[in-house]
C-alpha cells in the first residue's frame, strides 16, 4: 500500500486529522533537508511536501521564491533531491510528496524521473503545472510506478472542473484556500467549510487545505472541516529566519510540533 494511503487510513481509523508541512529542498542545504523530515515525523507530520527548486516559480509567494532560490544556490538538483529522499527513506517511513514543475520533470525525461523517484522512495507528485487533462501518459507512468497523482482545487474551480479533478487524483485532493500564489495570511476565508463539502460531494478521497495556514489557531480551524492542514510558508520563514543557525532543526521542529497538536486537538 502507497504510504499516504496507510497514513490516512491509520488517522482516520484513530479518528484524527493529518498535518502536512512543505519545505523547500536544499534550503539552507540538503542534509539540513534530510534532518527536518526526521525531525518531522517525531513533532507529529504525517505528509512531507518537498518542494523541488526551480528557477521560475510561478505559483509561490515571495517566501517560498527565496527558499528556491537557496535551494538552487545550495547546488540542489532533482537528482540530489531523489538522493535525499532515499536518505530519509533508510530512517523513515513517513510519506514524501514532491512539490514541483513539470520541466524539471522534461528536462530529466519524464518516465526515468517517476522511475527514479519511485525507487527513491515517493509517494506522490504535485506537479504544479500539468492539468489533467494533459497527463494521461505522466498519470499512467505514476500509477504504474506506484506513486500518486496529487491535484490542485481552488476557490474559483467550476463544479464540472471540481468532478473530473476528482476523478483523476489519488491519495489525496489539495484545495487552495486562497486565490494566487503561496504565502501567509492573517485571517481565514469564510468559504472553507463550504468549498471542502463541495469537494467531498466527488470524492472519498482525504481533502487537505492548505496555502496561507500560519499558525497553530489557523491551523486548529481549518482541521475542524477538512481531513488535513497543510503549512508551508510559515514553516519556510522559520527556515530562512535561523539559515545556518545549529539550532535550526529544533527549533523548526518546535513550531512544527505547536501545529501538529493544535491539528490533532480537533480529533
Amino acid at each position: 500500500m502507497n504510504r499516504i494511503d496507510a497514513r490516512f487510513a491509520d488517522l482516520r481509523q484513530r479518528g484524527q486529522k493529518g498535518l502536512i508541512v512543505y519545505i523547500g529542498a536544499g534550503d539552507p542545504h540538503l542534509e539540513a533537508t534530510r534532518q527536518l523530515a526526521l525531525a518531522f515525523e517525531q513533532a507529529g507530520v504525517d505528509v512531507l511536501e518537498l518542494g523541488v527548486p526551480f528557477s521560475d516559480p510561478l505559483a509561490d509567494g515571495l517566501v517560498n521564491q527565496l527558499a528556491a532560490q537557496r535551494g538552487l544556490a545550495s547546488g540542489t538538483t532533482p537528482p540530489k533531491v531523489l538522493e535525499t529522499v532515499a536518505a530519509i527513506r533508510r530512517e523513515s517511513q513517513i510519506p514524501i510528496v514532491l512539490y514541483l514543475y513539470y520541466n524539471l520533470m522534461h528536462r530529466m525525461g519524464t518516465e526515468r524521473f517517476i522511475e527514479e523517484a519511485s525507487r527513491a522512495g515517493v509517494d506522490g507528485l504535485l506537479i504544479l503545472d500539468l492539468p489533467p487533462e494533459e497527463a494521461d501518459a505522466c498519470e499512467n507512468k505514476m500509477h504504474a510506478a506506484g506513486i500518486h497523482p496529487v491535484y490542485l482545487v481552488a476557490p474559483t474551480t467550476p463544479e464540472n472542473r471540481i468532478e473530473l479533478i476528482c476523478r483523476r487524483a489519488s491519495g489525496f485532493l489539495y484545495y487552495v484556500s486562497r486565490e494566487g500564489v503561496t504565502g501567509m495570511q492573517q485571517q481565514l476565508s469564510a468559504t472553507i467549510p463550504a468549498m471542502v463539502a463541495k469537494i467531498r460531494a466527488h470524492t472519498s478521497l482525504p481533502v487537505a487545505v492548505g496555502f496561507g495556514i500560519s499558525t497553530p489557531d489557523q491551523a486548529r480551524q481549518v482541521a475542524a472541516c477538512a481531513d488535513a492542514v497543510v503549512v508551508g510558508s510559515a514553516v519556510v520563514n522559520q527556515i530562512a529566519r535561523l539559515g545556518q543557525d545549529p539550532s535550526l532543526v529544533s527549533q523548526v521542529a518546535g513550531f512544527v510540533e505547536s501545529l501538529a497538536r493544535a491539528v490533532k486537538c480537533n480529533s
